[in-house]
């Protein structure tokens, strides 16, 4: 049967989600009070959809239930609102939404973002959410079905005369915040010789899992630049006038994750296109603010996107 619902839901989780911290604010209170419609209950409307459901390998179908790796961090991803035990955000919600379409429950277990991606490979998680951008590397051993577009972003501390990085080049002689197992810190070592080449001081990399340390480096000064999700980076400029985005550098289809070769991934691609069509797409990304990274439709581990 088909699920026509006209709530509202979802949007978009840093590779590596930031906490607010410092002067008592968390991400969760943050959260509460820069997305109104974060309480916005979209989900429980969704319905099955019979077409998308044939798609299940029959043992799934039988077992009724897929095991998510969740990486939960800070909005607008995934976090722990004030006063609950149970995560939301984005990838919370498109996960979620994604069950109801296909009648799947989804039994989400909490994880380190940098471990997810092998736990698939080992059998632990069926699928992995976690904001993950899908890379030319990660495509080696990792098929994606895509829900957003997103990408990797610089923000600075406040008043910092730092200049938009158009280039990697621009990094040269400033030490870099990031987070550990990410696409930021895959891009910085690969370009880790660049600014030798140019003739110029080589950057510093800074990277850690502990998303709240990580942000208070930068602003206690312990880096220049921080370096995360456009997604990510944008709300925390929004709640913490100690940070501001510095700017956009290379866009990315951001997915759901699989082992290579999962049968999971046709089923789930056409649960998300289904929410596309129906429109409840464009409203979960409405409720998490992050409208400006939709997609037309959903495609199954695409090319990584040209700078």
């Amino acid at each position: 049967m088909r699920r026509r619902t006209s709530l509202a839901l979802l949007a978009a989780a840093p590779l590596f989600a930031l906490t607010a911290c410092g002067s008592g604010t968390s991400a969760a209170t943050s959260a509460d009070s820069a997305l109104p419609a974060a309480g916005t209950d979209v989900v429980s409307g969704v319905q099955q959809d019979a077409a998308a459901v044939a798609l299940l390998p029959a043992a799934v179908r039988q077992k009724g239930a897929v095991t998510v790796g969740s990486a939960v961090g800070a909005p607008p991803t995934a976090y722990i609102p004030a006063g609950s035990n149970q995560p939301a955000g984005f990838d919370i919600d498109i996960a979620d939404a994604v069950g109801k379409v296909l009648g799947l429950r989804i039994d989400r277990q909490q994880a380190a973002f940098e471990t997810i991606l092998p736990a698939l490979g080992s059998g632990k998680f069926d699928v992995g959410t976690g904001n993950f951008g899908v890379t030319t590397e990660r495509l080696k051993t990792i098929d994606f079905v895509t829900y957003i577009d997103d990408g990797q972003g610089f923000a600075v501390k406040a008043g910092s005369s730092i200049k938009p990085v158009k280039a990697i080049t621009d990094l040269c002689g400033l030490t870099i915040g990031t987070g550990a197992g990410t696409t930021f810190q895959a891009t910085l070592a690969a370009h880790a010789k660049d600014c030798t080449a140019a003739g110029k001081k080589p950057y510093t990399v800074q990277a850690g899992s502990d998303t709240a340390s990580i942000l208070l480096g930068l602003q206690q000064g312990r880096y220049d630049v921080l370096m995360s999700t456009i997604n990510g980076i944008r709300y925390q400029a929004k709640v913490n006038p100690q940070i501001s985005f510095l700017s956009a550098y290379h866009r990315l289809d951001v997915g759901f994750a699989f082992a290579k070769g999962s049968p999971l991934t046709k089923a789930f691609q056409a649960a998300v296109n289904d929410l596309i069509k129906d429109g409840v797409y464009a409203k979960l990304l409405a409720k998490w603010g992050i409208s400006d990274s939709a997609i037309a439709q959903s495609r199954i581990s695409p090319p990584e996107l040209a700078n």
